[in-house]
C-alpha cells in the first residue's frame, strides 16, 4: 500500500509517500481501507519532533473508512461497517489497523469526509465546552483561530450553551465564517500593531471592562500574554495548542497579580479515558452532524501523495475548517 512517512524529524519536506507492506490486523483490531485521513497540528508536532517519535514512521492519527478484515477477538464490528478514529498512529495510508477499542461507529447519514474530520476536532471542542470549563449561559469566551477546525466547532457548542464567543481571526474571510458559526463579536487580529496590548483591551471594551471567563487558546506562544490579560478576576486560561510555537516557562506569580487566574492544557486523551466517555463524546458531535444541526467544514483536501503541501497549508495559516487525505 502507499503511505506518507517521516524519515526523520523536520519540516514538511521529510514527508515521502513510500510502498509499505500491507498491515495485518490485530486479535482485537480491525483493517479499514481508509477514504479520508484527517491533518492535524499535532501531525505537525510529531513531524517535527517537538513531540518525541521514533523515525521512520507512518504519519497521522486520524480517518474514517469500510471495514475490510477483523481480529479473531473482534464481537462488535464486521467487514462492511463504516468507523472513523481520532487516536489510531499511521493513518496516512490507504490501509489502517484499528484497534476495536478506538473505531468509532459512523451514524447513517454521515459521510466519508465529514466523519473523518471530526473525530478529533470534534471531541476536542466537545471537552473544551463540557468539560474542562463547562461553558453556560452569560458566560463570555475568547477563542482563538475561531475559523479554525476546531475553532468553527467550538464556536458552535459555545453558542448553542449559551455563551458568548469573541473570536480571533486573520482575515475577512475567516471572519465571514466564524460569525456564521455563531461569534458575537470578532477580533482580525492582524489590524492590531501590538496584539499584546491591543487585544485585551478590545475584550474589555466588550466585555464592560470585566474581561472574559474563559479563554480558548490553540495558538500559544504569540496570543499567551493577551490571553491571560484578556482574562477576568478568577478567569481561566485553556491553552490546547501551539501552533505559533510552546509557550515558555513563566512565572506562577504573575496569575496571582492578575486575578487568582487558572491555566490548563489538557489534551484529548485525557477526555476519551474509557470507551463510555469516548463514545458519549462521539455521538454527541457525531449525531448532530449526521441531522445537519453541527456544521463540518472541509476547508481543504489534498491527494495522500500531497501530505507535505497539506502541512504547509496548516502552519501557514493558509486554511479553514478541516483539512483532509484522499488515499
Amino acid at each position: 500500500m502507499r503511505a506518507v512517512v517521516a524519515a526523520r524529524a523536520g519540516g514538511p519536506e521529510v514527508l515521502e509517500p513510500t510502498d509499505v507492506a500491507d498491515p495485518a490486523p490485530g486479535p482485537d483490531e480491525v483493517l479499514v481501507r481508509v477514504a479520508a485521513a484527517g491533518v492535524n497540528f499535532i501531525d505537525t508536532y510529531r513531524r517535527t519532533g517537538t513531540y518525541p517519535m521514533s523515525y521512520p514512521h507512518v504519519v497521522g492519527s486520524e480517518g474514517a473508512g469500510e471495514v475490510v478484515a477483523v481480529g479473531p477477538e473482534v464481537t462488535t464490528l464486521a467487514p462492511g461497517d463504516r468507523v472513523a478514529w481520532a487516536d489510531v498512529p499511521g493513518s496516512y495510508a490507504e490501509l489502517v489497523a484499528v484497534p476495536e477499542r478506538s473505531a468509532l461507529v459512523v451514524p447513517p447519514g454521515l459521510d466519508d469526509r465529514t466523519a473523518a474530520a471530526l473525530p478529533l476536532q470534534g471531541m476536542t471542542a466537545h471537552y473544551l465546552a463540557a468539560s474542562t470549563f463547562p461553558l453556560e449561559r452569560g458566560h463570555d469566551v475568547l477563542l482563538h483561530a475561531a475559523a479554525g477546525g476546531v475553532g468553527l466547532l467550538l464556536t458552535q457548542l459555545a453558542a448553542a450553551r449559551g455563551a458568548r464567543v469573541i473570536g480571533t481571526v486573520g482575515s475577512a474571510e475567516k471572519e465571514a465564517l466564524a460569525r456564521a458559526a455563531g461569534a458575537a463579536d470578532v477580533i482580525r487580529y492582524r489590524d492590531l500593531s501590538d496584539l499584546t496590548a491591543e487585544l485585551p483591551a478590545l475584550v474589555r471594551d466588550l466585555t464592560a471592562g470585566r474581561g472574559v471567563h474563559v479563554v480558548y487558546d490553540s495558538v500559544g506562544r504569540d496570543t499567551f500574554d493577551a490571553s491571560l490579560a484578556a482574562l477576568r478576576t478568577r478567569g481561566t486560561l485553556v491553552l490546547f495548542g501551539g501552533s505559533s510555537g510552546q509557550v515558555p516557562p513563566f512565572d506562577l506569580q504573575r496569575l496571582n497579580a492578575a486575578g487568582s487566574l487558572f491555566v490548563t492544557r489538557p489534551t484529548l486523551a485525557h477526555h476519551t479515558l474509557t470507551r463510555d466517555e469516548l463514545e458519549w463524546r462521539w455521538r454527541e458531535v457525531a449525531e448532530p452532524a449526521a441531522a445537519g444541526a453541527l456544521d463540518v467544514r472541509v476547508g481543504a483536501t489534498f491527494p495522500l501523495a500531497d501530505a507535505a503541501e497539506a502541512h504547509r497549508a496548516l502552519e501557514g495559516r493558509a486554511t479553514t475548517g478541516k483539512v483532509l487525505l484522499l488515499p
